[in-house]
């Protein structure tokens, strides 16, 4: 795991230092590689590669980076981890007689290896991992950007002014380049606004684009050896639509399945995702929320290594409504792992939250940042620098109450008259919640506003998607922006594989990332095994989202097999999320904080949000007429965003 960074220059830019700038660009990410820092620059000078190093596999200097070839037509800057490097070495001598003089045992080298004898597509097809590249042909003069199959690692590229085509990690390391102008993005202001995060391809900033996961773009020298002065387009080596559907249509053909067979097959697929992913040469762990699929990953883990693992999980001990610690901790004592509480309280929010812009180097608004972030820190602090994660179950299979209750009120109500659903959300949300069905607890008011505007939503189904994933209502929807659903069996596969396509990258990715890369540590998601991903997509609904008694559950195949390790009143109960008190603390400890972000004169300075209509939602929020936490958040996050690089 590590941080890239990369510049290559127009023949008429004169004046750039190019060992400076690259120097500075990969220093700007140190936190992403504090091991180690290499640059390679061209015999011309025009083109300079940087790598800032996390050293998890192969400690020794054979590991280091920018890496060439054993020929050295080749050199490549890599962040990530092939899982299967081990395999692919035994693989090229095996198949292709490669009688190779390895130099170490990291799997850059294996990688470099393999694109020289096998190439570039069919390496990447070869590998089980996440990453994120770039490599330099010497040969065809041509610089190739690639990023693995779901997004797991991030990767900023675009044209730099007139200064050249440049690309890193992180956003932040363009800042390092004197004349590179931060002009703002309005269209992903708007993205920003909708979503409480940016999508892949756009970035904040004009002429800056994040490569689409499963993406890799060849970027071709002139005949001058300079780049072009436009950005080529980039192709899709692995397609998680098209994935899908051949997946599914591989099961949907047959009338029989063997219920037994298929859930003995994905769990075999996923002790081998586990296994492979426990191979480090530093420590690791898992984080266990106690929900369905970090609690699976942690079994296995355990299973895997044939010892006690340490396992870490987040306590919010000041709110005991929005607090699963002690569901966590119920199933790490079962299991016997070394378990720990991380708590989060609202003075470790209060010293935390200014630092969230720096980590996220661009608007980033989903509250969990908080939580996932301090249990980065607090594993780093014990020695580690690999942790396993439960990231990826949801999307893949059916986790979120959306895939599961959005199409059945979709089919039920999307041809009610809007006057009766106006008169059905008026009574939702005044109806007592035991009424609804809703206990009474701190996530309350979230559930009944979103039930409400499903239905107000109900007469698409990517509207109600839009509501329910951001918390907001059908006024805030603008219908000619919503895009469509990919294409999927059923309502619910649509669902879950929009989230894959989206949500996963831009935000539960994202957040992971830059939480965890902001202290040096590594995490890795066993479910985004592609071999696992395709046996979910593979699977009938059925085994994803099934019918128990009057409701249906999610996740159901990765709960029966949870329950070879874990009793299932350990972890059955409804889904409640990484939930956050920040509503709460919004209306005390961190009400200064808020205060001064939302003044209205600095609402007006940024541009980016109506003062008048701001001061009115925090208003309502601050006098208890409603909960605004989920309007507030972005708009405060999008604030200190702003305080933070509009001026640097």
């Amino acid at each position: 795991m590590c941080g890239i960074a990369g510049l290559w220059l127009f023949e008429s830019n004169k004046s750039t230092d190019l060992t400076n700038t690259i120097d500075c660009m990969v220093n700007s990410i140190s936190h992403r590689g504090p091991d180690n820092e290499g640059i390679w620059i061209n015999s011309s000078g025009r083109i300079g590669l940087g790598h800032r190093r996390l050293s998890v596999i192969d400690l020794s200097q054979a590991g280091n980076q920018p890496m060439q070839s054993l020929s050295g037509r080749f050199v490549i800057v890599f962040n990530g981890e092939i899982y299967n490097h081990h395999e692919l070495r035994i693989r090229l001598g095996a198949e292709n007689g490669l009688k190779y003089h390895w130099r170490g045992n990291s799997d850059t080298e294996t990688l470099l290896a393999s694109i020289e004898y096998l190439g570039i597509r069919k390496t990447l097809q070869s590998c089980k991992g996440m990453f994120a590249f770039a490599l330099w042909d010497k040969e065809l003069k041509e610089l190739h950007l690639c990023r693995d199959r779901f997004g797991e690692k991030p990767l900023y590229w675009g044209i730099i002014d007139h200064v050249g085509i440049g690309f890193a990690s992180e956003i932040s390391s363009f800042n390092s380049i004197q004349s590179f102008s931060k002009r703002i993005n309005k269209a992903a202001i708007h993205d920003y606004k909708f979503n409480g995060f940016i999508s892949a391809p756009q970035s904040i900033y004009q002429g800056l684009f994040q490569l689409l996961p499963g993406s890799i773009v060849t970027i071709k020298a002139d005949s001058q050896g300079q780049p072009p002065h436009y950005l080529p387009k980039p192709f899709l080596w692995w397609d998680s639509e098209k994935e899908s559907s051949n997946a599914a249509k591989s099961y949907l053909t047959k009338s029989h399945h063997d219920p037994v067979d298929l859930l003995n097959k994905l769990h075999g697929l996923l002790k081998e995702a586990v296994k492979i992913e426990a191979i480090a040469d530093v420590p690791l762990c898992s984080f266990l929320s106690g929900g369905i699929d970090s609690s699976l990953i942690t079994a296995l883990l355990q299973e895997t290594t044939g010892r006690n693992i340490r396992s870490f999980t987040i306590a919010f001990p000041e709110e005991s409504k929005f607090n699963e610690a002690p569901f966590a901790k119920a199933i790490a004592n079962h299991l016997g792992t070394e378990h720990t509480e991380v708590s989060l309280t609202a003075s470790d929010a209060q010293s935390l939250i200014p630092d969230l812009p720096k980590l996220y180097s661009e608007p980033f608004a989903d509250s969990s940042q908080l939580p996932t972030h301090l249990l980065c820190r607090e594993a780093k602090r014990t020695g580690l620098t690999v942790a396993l994660t439960g990231d990826g179950g949801d999307e893949l299979f059916g986790g979120y109450n959306r895939h599961r209750l959005a199409p059945e009120i979709y089919r039920k109500l999307r041809y009610f008259p809007n006057q009766l659903k106006r008169l059905l959300t008026k009574s939702i949300r005044h109806a007592p919640l035991g009424l609804l069905g809703i206990a009474s607890d701190g996530l309350a008011q979230e559930k009944r506003q979103k039930l409400a505007a499903a239905i107000e939503a109900s007469y698409s189904l990517e509207a109600m998607q839009a509501v329910l994933l951001r918390s907001c209502s059908i006024k805030d929807i603008d219908r000619s922006s919503l895009n469509p659903l990919p294409n999927a069996s059923t309502e619910e596969e649509q669902l879950m594989l929009a989230d894959v396509l989206n949500y996963l990258p831009s935000d539960i990715l994202v957040k992971v990332d830059r939480a965890s890369m902001a202290v040096g540590l590594e995490t890795r998601a066993p479910f985004l095994d592609y071999s696992v991903a395709q046996m979910a997509w593979q699977l009938p609904l059925e085994y994803k989202v099934q019918k128990a008694s009057k409701q249906k559950t999610g996740k159901w195949a990765l709960r029966e097999i949870l329950k070879h390790y874990v009793p299932g009143q350990l972890f059955e109960r409804p889904k409640a999320g990484f939930a956050m008190p920040i509503g709460v603390w919004l209306r005390g400890p961190l009400k200064t904080w808020a205060n001064d972000l939302l003044d209205p004169s600095l609402l007006q300075q940024y541009g980016w949000f109506d003062p008048d209509e701001v001061s009115q939602t925090w208003k309502k929020h601050l006098i208890g007429e409603s909960d605004q936490m989920a309007r507030l958040w972005p708009i405060l996050m999008a604030q200190a965003w702003l305080a933070e690089w509009s001026g640097s």
